[in-house]
């Protein structure tokens, strides 16, 4: 039968405490403080504002030495693991006592000695621990004294008694078999009587309200988000507010209507004169475009909310370059920015699920002029500004520029400082370039109507002003790089990856050019695949990184990297003429687009024999650069056959001839 019993000395508890915290705690602490490569960027812009933002971001989120920024899970550690010293200490000092029976422990004897000498050892410990020769004093009562002369003689009987013996290597004690004791790692307080009332409040308090208003907030707050991380109401606003012929400054104002749900209310004032003197400034220089976007952020009844209204502001001071002195509107400026990302991606799934394509490209590329900071007109040489240093007062000076490259040649003709930083910054530029485009389909030669097709695209980044010289090869390595290329693309195309594998990433870009980005910023690309002429997105848009620099020392010169899309092709027969549309989300200006035929066909019509292509012959021209890439040539027949045959001919016809004659 067991005994069950409390844990009076708190040992147990606190041994099951250490358990579990050593549980949660371990893996924690080891995910935070596991060894991270330092922040470096040399695969990233290099130009000095792009190396003096990261400084500041670095300095923002490690905080300073009397302003640590600290996690709540930083917190929750160090809290952790200080009762987890403070529990170690405890049971450390604690006194066990479920431990097994040894005699020879408590004789303080070896096992090897002999019973003789054994019993001569108990007698000299009879003689000094015997109660009527020990007295009592502070640190030792009588019960305890009586009880060690207990201890001591039921050792000895263990060793030298058989029956006692016996007991003690069957059961573990002298006494015999003994009730299962099991503790209860809860301290006895608990359970004690005086203490029930306390005990069930705060066992009420746990389970009756905590736990369910814990489980109340995840679920309402879950229901208020949408799965793209914004509220509700928000995507209800973006739904309401967006429209088929929506462009930059509709989407801005819609934009703007979001913040009235995604903003704290804390610190926000309806009357504050840093806000104003920035709107009057906005004023000056956006002139209408603001007043625009004012009213299109204003509620129904006209009015403009508050907290829209502030973020409206700081967004267009951000566009327009204006510095803000006061630190804390910085930071509040900083936190609306990093969520320009996932507002505008949940504005761009509203678009894309009604298939509409210029609000979509809108969208695309908003995300561009936030990065650089620059407001959303259609002066095209405004987005030179993009450059290191070079503000809006300076493009007139820059005379006939219209590119980034005219830019730094005519810094360099002024012998301006300014060229060399120019420069750093174009040598990383994010200048998009597609090598090939094309629809294809598993073991197919064509596309049939209702295939699943692939797009493939290979693209690469070619910096504006960057030549990359590329080696000659021989006829023997020409053919292998076209293999060995014929390969990869296979084996792309049948992988589950959308995104090729790639063992050079010492050419991917890292961080992007965007010296007024508040957060580290990686240069990525929309692909669009749409119907320009009906305004209609084909596929839903996917978006591609890690592209690779054009590099001359690339393996088989395949310096690019291969993505896909997989759609199902039109039920119809027919020629699909299409575009892709490529939209950066850091760098304005630098989309690129290409047509693209997609064309259907019945299977019958690609099986027909009218349509094969035959092989070259192989003394043509075209044979032999098949020849020289591996490819089928047709053979020529050899010129003693053909001689042969000839001769047989005209025997044949002779003796034909003969014939008639005789008749």
């Amino acid at each position: 039968m067991a005994n069950y019993h409390y844990d009076e000395g708190g040992s147990l508890a606190a041994y099951f405490l250490i358990t579990i915290l050593a549980l949660v705690l371990t893996p924690m602490t080891l995910s935070s403080i596991s060894k991270r490569p330092a922040k470096q960027h040399p695969r990233g812009c290099q130009c000095q504002p792009c190396l003096d933002q990261r400084a500041r971001i670095a300095k923002r989120e490690k905080g300073t030495i009397l302003a640590f920024n600290l996690s709540k899970k930083t917190y929750f550690l160090i809290a952790g693991w200080t009762l987890f010293a403070f529990l170690c200490y405890k049971v450390s000092g604690a006194v066990v006592e479920n431990k097994l029976y040894n005699p020879f422990e408590i004789l303080g004897i070896s096992p090897s000695l002999s019973e003789k000498d054994i019993k001569s050892h108990y007698k000299k410990l009879s003689k000094q621990f015997h109660p009527d020769k020990v007295k009592p004093s502070a640190n030792e009562t009588a019960e305890e004294i009586s009880d060690r002369f207990v201890q001591l003689t039921k050792a000895y009987k263990s060793l030298t008694d058989e029956t006692i013996r016996k007991n003690w290597e069957l059961y573990g004690n002298p006494d015999g078999r003994q009730e299962m004791s099991m503790g209860i790692a809860l301290p006895k307080w608990i359970v004690e009587s005086h203490n029930n009332i306390w005990v069930l409040g705060i066992y009420g308090l746990i389970f009756g309200g905590a736990l369910p208003a814990l489980v109340g907030r995840w679920w309402f707050g879950s229901r208020q988000k949408t799965k793209d991380g914004v509220n509700a109401k928000s995507a209800a606003v973006f739904f309401k507010s967006l429209k088929e012929e929506s462009m930059m400054e509709e989407v801005v104002g819609t934009l703007g209507k979001a913040y009235q749900f995604e903003m704290s209310d804390v610190g926000v004032k309806k009357v504050d004169v840093n806000i104003d003197r920035l709107e009057s400034e906005i004023e000056k220089r956006a002139g209408v475009k603001w007043s625009e976007v004012r009213k299109i952020a204003k509620d129904v009844d006209g009015k403009l909310h508050v907290k829209r209204r502030r973020a409206l502001v700081l967004l267009y001071a951000h566009l327009l370059r204006i510095d803000i002195s006061d630190e804390k509107l910085q930071k509040e400026q900083a936190q609306i920015l990093l969520q320009i990302p996932l507002l505008l991606n949940a504005l761009l799934n509203v678009s894309i699920s009604r298939n509409w394509l210029l609000p979509s490209l809108a969208i695309m590329r908003l995300n561009a002029y936030f990065a650089q900071a620059l407001p959303p007109v259609e002066d095209e040489r405004l987005r030179l500004t993009q450059l290191p240093f070079i503000q809006k007062a300076d493009v007139e000076t820059l005379g006939d520029a219209k590119n980034l490259t005219d830019v730094a040649d005519i810094l360099e003709s002024k012998k301006d400082k300014r060229a060399s930083v120019v420069r750093k910054a174009l040598e990383k530029w994010g200048a998009i370039d597609i090598v090939d485009a094309a629809f294809k389909v598993i073991g197919e030669r064509g596309v049939t109507p209702s295939s699943i097709v692939f797009l493939v695209l290979k693209l690469r980044i070619s910096p504006p002003g960057k030549k990359v010289q590329r080696k000659e090869l021989s006829v023997d390595e020409t053919k292998r790089a076209i293999k060995y290329n014929e390969k990869q693309d296979d084996e792309f195309l049948l992988s589950k990856s959308e995104m090729e594998e790639f063992t050079n990433e010492e050419t991917v870009a890292t961080s992007a050019h965007a010296p007024y980005w508040p957060g580290e910023r990686k240069p990525s690309w929309w692909v669009v695949l749409a119907d320009d002429k009906l305004n209609r997105i084909v596929v839903p848009p996917f978006k591609v990184t890690d592209v690779p620099y054009a590099n001359s020392d690339a393996e088989h010169e395949r310096d690019y990297r291969s993505y896909k899309i997989q759609f199902q092709a039109p039920q119809n027969v027919g020629m699909f003429t299409w575009k892709v549309y490529l939209v950066s989300d850091t760098f304005v200006g630098e989309d690129v687009t290409r047509d693209i035929i997609l064309k259907i066909e019945q299977p019958q019509a690609m099986e027909s024999p009218d349509d094969e292509i035959s092989d070259p012959e192989e003394d043509s021209l075209a044979g032999q650069m098949a020849a020289m890439r591996g490819g089928k040539v047709k053979k020529l027949a050899d010129q003693g056959d053909d001689d042969d045959e000839s001769s047989t001919d005209d025997d044949e016809e002779e003796n034909e001839s003969s014939d008639s004659d005789s008749d």
